[in-house]
């Protein structure tokens, strides 16, 4: 699993980014009209923990970056800049919520190790990044479905010296964090290392070869990486496999993160009702509230002998105390208004970080951060996957599987966009009026078979069933004026989609009863189409098979007994 690409890009100091705005009077982090980073030709380059000095920023001279040094000359004055102080423009809401957003809260990644990242746009020779061979360009728009894996391999600087040094990194903590089409909730589901699944065959790359290694049945989850040389893709196929979820990109991170990142935020508030000390994972604590940071952090998030029964369930409770905490103090006003801070934050977090091919640049990473901080935290809510003890262990419970009676209705929730947070009651009303608005979709005129004009694509996942469902079209529906798209573009769809006009609702209320779709499958555009458009049908990971109905409405409450945190909620305590 080798790391690919690290190097300070453009050779511009960070610290040259932020410039002084005499008419707000604070430092920005200035970007030029495309949204990139510019390097003020009149700041020096500084020591990250330092902020320049106030001074006009100049625009560089197109293509010419250069060092520190070349962009001086004597008394540290840039080489014929103007040295009128320009008349300040001012800032749009745009550019602002782009400064501040785009370029800064994305997600905070949980794990044996945990840990946060913030992106800059001068932070991209940080980012290590793994080619897993699945077509993942970067995703910003419908549901996007984040793997985060803490990794527990002890190899490297600051991951020494905890447990069996010799890990080879194992999937020790594995969240998937999915945030709906619309932005309005999310929900990080995490999946305990422990729970015995099958792994299937995955395609691996190392020095430009391709090899597969083969599945394994009944293993713990958490040797979908590393075990074999297995890379993060693998645990990316079994998660899809598991969830029936498309997972978009994965996001990795070692012990170090957690450590770094504590303490670049300047602290995590955790909660205790008892006092602690663990010899083996060396946390101690008394009992109430604490900010904690670095090794404190670290050893918060791996304890597990001293609370509940001990087991990784209960340890991942704890994290999902401590990831909660990391976004609030990532989301609040001391945070986003600190420049040094948010700088500190950027940096730990892409020196920790690996991802996938698709979001290996900051660029794309600052774009799917600013549509992951578009969901209020009052709407994250963080579950754990349903399991219970394995029977085949005996007395002595070490694993456990899937409680498929809880796990199928909460899975069905996530893939439909239902949010596991409790709303109020004005909230409610308002996704009332929105599903009743989308229902009525489905009343009206139904078309005739024969007049149905339909091209279906296939992003399922499941060979043929573009062709499969247009032959059932045909021969057992009578809807003979529909074509096959092939593959859907962008590869695998969570749900399936049925995209119409105005002029051809009554074409897709026919499919829809045909097909047994539900109203959230249906998207109609504002304009009508030409007489003999088609409409377009993508399938999606809920296609079960031909003639069999697409998608059951999910539960609206999340099964009794599934552990759940909502992200806003502060009384959390561990015990």
């Amino acid at each position: 699993m080798d790391a690919q690409g690290r190097g300070r890009a453009g050779g511009i100091d960070p610290a040259d980014q932020w410039v002084f705005d005499p008419k707000t009077g604070s430092y920005e982090l200035r970007l030029d009209e495309t949204g990139e980073p510019s390097a003020p030709a009149g700041t020096p380059s500084a020591p990250a923990a330092r902020r320049p000095r106030p001074r006009p920023a100049a625009r560089p001279v197109p293509g010419q970056r250069g060092t520190a040094a070349g962009r001086r000359t004597g008394g540290g004055k840039a080489a014929g800049a103007d040295r009128r102080r320009p008349k300040p423009k001012k800032r749009t809401g745009r550019k602002k919520a782009l400064i501040w957003t785009g370029g800064t809260l994305a997600f905070v990644l949980v794990g044996g190790s945990v840990g946060a990242y913030l992106l800059y746009e001068h932070l991209n020779g940080n980012i290590d990044k793994v080619d897993v061979g699945i077509d993942n360009a970067a995703v910003t728009k419908g549901p996007v479905n984040i793997l985060v894996i803490g990794t527990d391999k002890r190899s490297g600087k600051g991951n020494t010296g905890y447990g069996d040094d010799g890990s080879v990194g194992h999937a020790d903590t594995t969240v998937l964090f999915h945030v709906s089409e619309d932005r309005t909730n999310a929900t990080a589901l995490s999946i305990p290392r422990d729970m015995i699944t099958d792994v299937p065959d995955c395609p691996t790359k190392s020095g430009g070869v391709t090899k597969t290694i083969p599945g394994s049945k009944n293993v713990r989850f958490n040797e979908s990486l590393g075990q074999e040389d297995r890379d993060p893709g693998c645990t990316w196929r079994t998660v899809e496999q598991l969830t029936g979820l498309r997972v978009t990109h994965f996001m990795m991170a070692d012990f170090n993160a957690v450590k770094e990142l504590s303490s670049a935020v300047g602290g995590v508030e955790v909660c205790l009702g008892k006092d602690i000390d663990d010899p083996k994972s060396h946390l101690k604590l008394s009992k109430g509230r604490h900010e904690i940071q670095g090794e404190d952090a670290l050893a918060f998030v791996r304890t597990r002998h001293s609370v509940g029964f001990e087991s990784d369930l209960d340890r991942i409770k704890l994290q999902q105390q401590f990831l909660s905490s990391m976004i609030r103090k990532m989301k609040s006003g001391d945070t986003l208004t600190n420049p040094k801070k948010l700088y500190d934050l950027g940096d730990a977090a892409t020196k920790s970080l690996t991802v996938d091919t698709g979001i290996s640049s900051v660029g794309k990473l600052a774009s799917l951060g600013k549509e992951l901080s578009k969901v209020n935290l009052k709407n994250i809510t963080f579950a754990t996957l349903p399991v219970v003890d394995n029977p085949a262990d005996g007395k002595v419970h070490k694993t456990v599987v899937l409680d498929k009676a809880k796990a199928d209705p909460l899975l069905a929730m996530v893939r439909q966009d239902v949010s596991l947070t409790e709303v109020k009651e004005k909230e409610k009303k308002a996704q009332e009026d929105a599903d009743a608005k989308q229902q009525a979709l489905l009343q009206g005129p139904k078309a005739e078979p024969a007049n149905v004009r339909v091209r279906v694509f296939n992003g399922s996942g499941r060979m043929g069933a573009a062709q499969e469902t247009v032959a059932w079209m045909q021969n057992s529906k009578g809807m003979t004026r529909t074509s096959n798209g092939g593959n859907a573009t962008g590869g695998k769809a969570d749900k399936t989609v049925l995209e119409f006009a105005p002029n051809q609702a009554d074409q897709a209320r026919r499919l829809a009863d045909a097909m047994g779709l539900p109203a959230d499958a249906l998207r109609q555009s504002g304009g009508d189409a030409a007489p003999k458009a088609e409409m377009k049908l993508t399938l999606g990971a809920d296609f079960k098979g031909a003639g069999t109905p697409v998608s059951d409405p999910a539960p609206a409450k999340a099964p009794e007994g599934v552990q759940k945190i909502e992200a806003d909620d502060q009384n959390v305590c561990a015990k």
